[in-house]
């Protein structure tokens, strides 16, 4: 399954790496939701989280739903600013319609979100919906929606008073810290499409993105756990560079919107950023019970053919199968010795498989 975005005939110079802070605030409000899902930020959860006023703790999540479990499309702008006030001034500008949509837009793993429904302020049917969403979330929820659509300007304006208030009690500090390292990655990433081309900045960005090209077109394709299609036209592709959005790869492609890829900045990444596929196929290859007592063996020295297939009473015929499989998964590593080639578990790949899993289902 993959994101993909058409960017047939699109100049590259409408494809822009940038960061944003509101962005990166989203980002940092969801490590404080669900602090689980961001293991390297603890220190910082913590200690922002025990530092909140309680009045602002309460708001927070009284509006989390935008955050916690994906983040509303207006947490992602297409065009990126310097500054905070700068983006929220450019929310302002957004009609109530497209605001609320954005903002209510809580479930995109719904193969609805690639096919666009209409403002819940205006369609019956995405306003059962949005209600519904937000009621599985509970009861505070549930009303904050329900005041949104009662009264979206009022709405509105309670939310960039909460986005304005964290600034000023935290990620003020925040952005000043990881502001210099988001904009090395996003000129480094420029840098590489002018020198090298898409292909190449795509590739130091990340292993989850790359480039098709055939007869059809060229597409930039992003491997996620969903499956979603858009087209940049002419107005081109953001890709926002982010140091507390890891492990998280979040793909907008809502239609009547600028596609935006949000990406964990390069020094953040763990194990490669493996795909999905790989993911699966290393979990696959351990499950049968042979390939795990050849493991076994393999985690604690070289091993050939015949030795492993002496200490399991098995032919050799029947090793190789199995290491066949390990090989293909990237599980092992070879070397020859004289006439025998000595097999062995690649630790260091075996030891990011769980932390790859993570990745992969969080992306």
């Amino acid at each position: 399954m993959s994101v993909t975005i058409d960017i047939t005939g699109l100049p590259h110079e409408r494809i822009i790496f940038c960061p944003s802070p509101l962005a990166e605030l989203g980002n940092a409000l969801h490590a404080l939701a669900e602090p689980a899902h961001h293991p390297r930020l603890h220190a910082w959860t913590t200690a922002t989280s025990a530092t909140l006023e309680p009045e602002l703790a309460d708001r927070l999540v009284e509006a989390d739903f935008m955050w916690r479990s994906t983040r509303s499309d207006f947490l992602m702008p297409p065009r990126p600013r310097e500054t905070l006030a700068e983006e929220l001034d450019d929310l302002d500008q957004l009609d109530d319609e497209t605001f609320v949509g954005s903002a209510l837009e809580i479930s995109c793993n719904s193969s609805r979100y690639s096919q666009g429904m209409p403002s819940p302020l205006t369609d019956g049917r995405s306003r059962r919906r949005a209600l519904d969403l937000a009621a599985a979330r509970g009861p505070r929820q549930a009303a904050f929606v329900e005041r949104t659509l009662a009264d979206p300007t009022g709405t509105r304006a309670w939310i960039r008073r909460l986005l304005e208030d964290c600034d000023r009690a935290f990620f003020a500090d925040a952005w000043r810290r990881v502001q210099v390292q988001l904009a090395a990655d996003a000129r480094h990433k420029t840098d590489l499409l002018r020198r090298k081309g898409l292909a190449e900045a795509l590739a130091a960005t990340s292993s989850v993105l790359s480039l098709e090209e055939d007869g059809h077109g060229t597409r930039i394709v992003v491997d996620k756990l969903v499956h979603g299609r858009t087209e940049a036209g002419s107005t081109g592709v953001t890709l926002l560079p982010t140091v507390f959005g890891w492990p998280h790869f979040f793909a907008l492609y809502a239609p009547g919107w600028q596609p935006v890829i949000q990406y964990p900045a390069a020094a953040h990444e763990v194990g490669g950023a493996e795909s999905v596929e790989t993911v699966k196929l290393r979990l696959e290859a351990l499950t049968h019970p042979m390939r795990m007592n050849l493991c076994r063996h393999l985690a604690r020295g070289a091993y050939s053919t015949s030795e492993l297939a002496d200490s399991q009473d098995i032919t050799a015929p029947e090793v190789s199968r199995h290491l066949a499989v390990l090989r293909k998964a990237g599980l092992l590593t070879t070397r020859r010795r004289g006439r025998y080639v000595l097999h062995q578990l690649d630790l260091s790949v075996v030891a990011r498989i769980g932390s790859d899993f993570l990745e992969s289902v969080l992306r």
